[in-house]
């Protein structure tokens, strides 16, 4: 899996697994437990994975909805 977001931000996470998922790329949002367990205060970002042969394809459709200041560098796995 490749790592493409690492965020606090709810509404971006759920943007881009909306877009992802829009497109048949199979996506997981990681840390979602331990956000939940620490209480929403935010001190643990959730990370938006896709497997390694659909990462091209997600970070063009992310890049494309002005997400590029969001993305990890893609050497960040």
């Amino acid at each position: 899996m490749i790592e493409l977001i690492r965020t606090n931000d709810l509404v971006l996470i759920g943007f881009a697994e909306s877009l992802l998922a829009g497109a048949e790329i199979p996506v997981l949002v990681a840390d979602n437990h331990i956000s939940v367990m620490e209480g929403m205060i935010g001190a643990f970002p959730r990370r938006l994975l896709v497997p390694e042969d659909h990462a091209r394809q997600a970070r063009r459709i992310l890049v494309d909805a002005g997400l590029a200041h969001e993305l990890r560098d893609a050497h960040h796995r």
